[in-house]
């Protein structure tokens, strides 16, 4: 007898169910988190018939294996890897057909980061606060996963599309561009820092996770050395911790911090942000002169500072 869940035969060194985030809490000091590359979330769920916001397994670097209780359709996308059903060689990037009891397993990627496994109906883990991602940071939502978990799939939600000539798969990036505004505290920092920041002197660091790039470079020296009160914090700002070495906040970012934010990440490139290996180049792209950003970063529903700076 079948049902319709998967259960986890190889969990990798980090995976993690994911859809498209719970936005709209951090007043309650809940951060967005989801997928860190929602353009390639959003690719594996269109693939499998799936509406956008289907939850899907996310990845880090190893990959992983799980073997379904019902014949399923699913969908390996997002970082470049091998892909085997049974052990036998199966398309990535393309619907593949996943017999019951069969194992399909998305291998180490070959490129970039994060690979996504979308299935037909979606892992079907219970929502909390209208979302199935898993939160590091907050421990809201599912685990990661672990040998021998079982995840519940969803039915079916639609016929699959017409099978395109070739899916729109972006290339991780061989150099990381972030185009940034600055502010709202880059009146902390020395005349010097913009142009610094703006230097390609910056590579990812090893230390980065989901709730942060974190770089290797030159420090952004501070001119106003007195401690700044927490405020709230956005996806995509670039905070300044004491030793001067810029990180950019990813999805599972604290919703408030002590640390001045310089500048914030166009949001449009921070998918290549999750693919971005460590020692990757990085070279900031300023919109704009210091004090002519975008407006201010500090979210409006964030007033109560609740969590200290990452």
């Amino acid at each position: 007898m079948t049902d319709r869940a998967l259960a986890v035969v190889r969990a990798g060194a980090l995976t993690t169910v994911q859809d498209l985030g719970r936005p709209g809490h951090a007043h309650l000091g809940v951060p967005r988190s989801g997928a860190l590359d929602p353009s390639a979330a959003r690719l594996v769920n269109r693939l499998v018939g799936n509406a956008d916001g289907t939850a899907v397994l996310e990845t880090t670097l190893s990959g992983c294996a799980v073997r379904p209780r019902c014949a399923v359709t699913a969908v390996v996308g997002g970082a470049p890897c091998a892909v085997t059903v049974d052990g036998r060689p199966a398309a990535w990037g393309a619907p593949v057909h996943v017999p019951a009891g069969s194992v399909l397993e998305a291998g180490p990627a070959v490129s970039g980061l994060r690979s996504y496994l979308g299935f037909a109906g979606g892992i079907a883990v219970d929502a909390v606060l209208g979302s199935r991602s898993a939160d590091l940071l907050s421990g809201l939502g599912p685990p990661p996963l672990t040998e021998g978990m079982v995840l519940p799939l969803g039915g079916p939600q639609g016929p699959l599309p017409a099978q395109p000539v070739a899916a729109p798969w972006p290339r991780p990036p061989a150099e990381l561009v972030l185009r940034i505004r600055f502010g709202p505290r880059d009146d902390w920092f020395t005349p010097e820092a913009p142009a610094t920041l703006a230097s390609g002197a910056y590579r990812v660091s090893s230390a980065s996770n989901r709730i942060g790039l974190r770089l290797e470079g030159p420090p952004l020296r501070r001119a106003v050395t007195a401690e700044l009160p927490s405020e709230g914090m956005v996806l995509g700002a670039v905070q300044v911790p004491p030793d001067g070495r810029p990180a950019v906040f990813l999805a599972d970012h604290p919703t408030t911090g002590g640390y001045p934010v310089v500048a914030v990440v166009d949001e449009r490139d921070l998918p290549a942000a999750a693919q971005a290996l460590p020692g990757t180049p990085v070279r900031f792209a300023p919109a704009g002169r210091p004090g002519q950003g975008s407006g201010p970063t500090t979210a409006p529903e964030c007033r109560n500072p609740r969590r200290p700076g990452w």
